[in-house]
C-alpha cells in the first residue's frame, strides 16, 4: 500500500510512459517502442545510476525521503508483448514496472484504436504471470473508456468495479489507476479517489496535479539518450510540485 504524506509538497516524480513493446513499422500514435529500443533506454537510466521501479515503490520511497535515484516506469493497455517483449528487458537491466490493465478486455485487442494493427491483449493468465514475476497490476479503467464523458454508471464501473476486478484476480489490493487517453476532469479524480486508490497516474494533468493525477513522460521509440535526458529536463521545469508525494 502507497502512503503519501498529504501535508507535504515536493518536486515532480519521473514516471516513464510506455505501451507495447515490440514491432513499430505501422504506428501511428507513436506508442510501440522495439525491444531494443527498450533496452538500450533502460541501459543508459542504468548508466545514469537511475533505476526503474514501479510507481508504488516510487511513491513509498519518497514518502520515506528517498527516491532520488528511481524512475517509475508505466505501461498502459496490458498488450500481450509485455511478456515476451518486455518483461524479459526490465529482468536484465534489474528494473521493475507497473501494467495497467483492462480487466474488461482480457484476451481482447485495442479495439478503442481506429487506426493501425490489431495488438492482442493479456489474458487473465498473462496478468496473473506478470503480477507473480513481481510487476505491479493497476487499473487502466473497464474497457478503456474516456471518463470525462462517461455517465455515472460508466463511470463506477470503470473505476470502483475494474479495481474490484483485479482484486479478485490477483488477490491482493490495487492501488494504482491509470486514466485512458490520460483525460480526466475533477469529476473524474473524485471518482478514482473515492474508488479507494492510492494514486492515479494521467499525462499532463494541469492544475489536478496531484497524487490522483500525477503527470508522466511519454516514451517512444525516437527517443535516443539525449531525446530522454532533454525530455526529463522539461518534465522538471514545466510540471508543478506535486502535492502529497
Amino acid at each position: 500500500m502507497v502512503h503519501a504524506d498529504p501535508a507535504g509538497t515536493g518536486p515532480v516524480p519521473w514516471v516513464a510512459m510506455y505501451h507495447s513493446v515490440g514491432d513499430c513499422t505501422d504506428d501511428p500514435y507513436r506508442i510501440t517502442v522495439t525491444p531494443d529500443r527498450l533496452d538500450e533506454q533502460l541501459r543508459r537510466l542504468r548508466r545514469r545510476g537511475l533505476r526503474g521501479v514501479s510507481v508504488a515503490e516510487l511513491l513509498a520511497a519518497r514518502a520515506r525521503g528517498e527516491g532520488r535515484r528511481l524512475v517509475g516506469l508505466t505501461f498502459d493497455d496490458g498488450y500481450a508483448d509485455f511478456l515476451d517483449h518486455a518483461l524479459p528487458v526490465l529482468r536484465r537491466w534489474e528494473c521493475n514496472a507497473t501494467l495497467f490493465v483492462l480487466p474488461g478486455r482480457f484476451g481482447g485487442d485495442n479495439a478503442w484504436d481506429p487506426l493501425g494493427p490489431r495488438k492482442p491483449l493479456l489474458t487473465a493468465d498473462g496478468v496473473r504471470r506478470a503480477a507473480a514475476a513481481g510487476v505491479e497490476i493497476g487499473s487502466h479503467g473497464l474497457t478503456h473508456v474516456d471518463l470525462t464523458r462517461a455517465d455515472d454508471t460508466t463511470l463506477a464501473a470503470e473505476t470502483a468495479h475494474s479495481r474490484k476486478l483485479l482484486a479478485e484476480l490477483l488477490d491482493a489490493p490495487v492501488d494504482g489507476f491509470c486514466y485512458p487517453y490520460g483525460t480526466l476532469d475533477a469529476r473524474a479524480v473524485a471518482a478514482v479517489r473515492d474508488a479507494g486508490y492510492a494514486y492515479a497516474c494521467a499525462i499532463d494533468p494541469g492544475p489536478l496535479t496531484g497524487v490522483h493525477a500525477l503527470p508522466r513522460l511519454h516514451v517512444g521509440q525516437r527517443d535516443t539518450a539525449w531525446r530522454l535526458a532533454l525530455k526529463y529536463r522539461l518534465h522538471r521545469l514545466r510540471r508543478r510540485p506535486v502535492e502529497g508525494v
